[in-house]
C-alpha cells in the first residue's frame, strides 16, 4: 500500500510540474508575440526600404510584403485575408495615391489600438506632383487630374522614405534604434552616391530627350534630373491602344531629335513601340527598357533584386538612350 501510494504521490508531481511547464511556455511565446513588431508593406520598394532599415538581423521585427505575387499596384484587389493582415499589424507602409482607396477601409476596421500607417505621399508632401497630359499623349475625355502615385522612381525621395520608416521604426523598437538609424543612414549613403552617378550621367549625355511608347511612371525621375519626355499614356492609365496621331507624333519626335530609339516599361508586349519605330524614317531604332518595380514578386526579392539592383540597371540603360559619355 505504501509503495502505491509513493507512485500516486510521484504521479501527481509529475502532473503538476508538466501543468507549470505548459503556462511557462504558453507566458514565453505571448511575452515573443507581443515583444515582435509587425510591419506590412504594399509594393516592392516599400518592402525592400523596410528590409534595408531592418539590416541582416531583423530582431524584433516582423515584414510583410502584401504584393508579393507581382499583382501591379493598380490593379490590386486586396482579399479578406490581406484586409485582417493589415488591421492587425504594428506598422503599415503605404503609398497613399489612386491606387490604395481600399486603405482606409483596411485601417478604419484596424484591432490593433497601437497601430501606426504611414502614407508615403503624405510623407513626401510638396514633391508629390500632379499626373500631367503633355503634347502628342493620349487622354481620356474629361479626365480628372490625379496625383502621379509613383513617387519611389526618384533616388532624392526615397532617402527621404527611408528616414522616415527608419524614425518610425525607431518609436515602435526603441530598443534596436540605434541599429535601424545606422541602417538608415548607411542605406542613404547609397541613395546618394547613385543619385550622383544619375546627374553625371546626365550631365555628359548626347541626348535630353525620352519618348515612351508606352505608360510613363517615371515623371519623378525625369523631373530630379532634367530630362524631357514624350509619351504615349500618363503614368496611371489603363489605356492599351495608342491612336494613328499619337504613333505619327511620337515617330516623328525620334526622327526630328534624331533619337536612338524609344522606351517601354517593364513586361511591356512591345506592340506600341514596333509600331512608332516602324513609322520613323530610318525604322531601325531601338526599344530600351525601364523597370518602374510595379510587379516585383517575393521571390524575386528572396533572389537578390533590390530597390538599388533596378534603379543600377535602369541607370544603364538611360546612358544607352541618352548616348552618355
Amino acid at each position: 500500500m505504501k509503495r502505491i501510494l509513493n507512485m500516486i504521490a510521484a504521479s501527481c508531481m509529475v502532473i503538476s510540474l508538466a501543468g507549470c511547464g505548459s503556462d511557462s511556455a504558453k507566458d514565453n511565446s505571448k511575452q515573443e508575440t507581443e515583444s515582435t513588431v509587425s510591419i506590412v508593406t504594399t509594393i516592392f520598394p516599400l518592402y525592400d526600404w523596410c528590409r534595408e532599415v531592418l539590416g541582416e538581423n531583423p530582431g524584433n521585427a516582423r515584414l510583410t510584403f502584401l504584393l508579393d505575387s507581382g499583382t501591379d499596384l493598380h490593379s490590386y484587389q486586396p482579399s479578406a485575408g490581406d484586409m485582417v493582415t493589415v488591421s492587425e499589424c504594428d506598422l503599415f507602409v503605404y503609398i497613399g495615391g489612386g491606387s490604395d482607396v481600399w486603405v482606409p477601409d483596411a485601417l478604419g476596421n484596424s484591432v490593433n489600438p497601437e497601430q501606426v500607417s504611414l502614407n508615403m505621399m503624405e510623407v513626401l508632401k510638396d514633391s508629390v506632383r500632379e499626373e500631367e497630359i503633355i503634347e502628342g499623349m493620349e487622354a481620356e475625355e474629361e479626365e480628372e487630374a490625379e496625383y502621379d502615385e509613383h513617387v519611389w522612381l526618384s533616388l532624392k525621395n526615397a532617402k527621404t522614405a527611408v528616414q522616415a520608416i527608419a524614425s518610425v521604426m525607431k518609436e515602435k523598437d526603441p530598443v534596436n534604434a540605434d541599429v535601424y538609424s545606422a541602417n538608415a543612414d548607411g542605406y542613404c549613403m547609397y541613395l546618394d552616391e547613385l543619385d550622383g552617378k544619375y546627374s553625371n550621367a546626365v550631365d555628359h549625355a548626347e541626348f535630353d530627350t525620352l519618348v515612351f511608347a508606352d505608360r510613363f511612371p517615371f515623371r519623378y525621375l525625369v523631373d530630379d534630373y532634367g530630362i524631357n519626355y514624350y509619351a504615349a499614356f500618363a503614368g496611371c492609365s489603363a489605356e492599351t491602344e495608342a491612336s494613328f496621331e499619337t504613333i505619327r507624333f511620337l515617330a516623328e519626335k525620334v526622327d526630328e531629335l534624331g533619337l536612338p530609339g524609344v522606351m517601354t516599361i517593364e513586361k511591356n508586349d512591345e506592340k506600341i513601340a514596333r509600331t512608332v519605330i516602324r513609322s520613323t524614317a530610318e525604322k531601325t531604332g531601338t526599344i530600351y527598357h525601364l523597370d518602374s518595380m510595379q510587379s516585383v514578386t517575393e521571390a524575386e526579392a528572396e533572389a537578390g533584386v533590390t530597390y538599388l539592383s533596378v534603379m543600377k540597371k535602369n541607370l544603364a540603360v538611360l546612358e544607352e538612350a541618352l548616348g552618355s559619355e
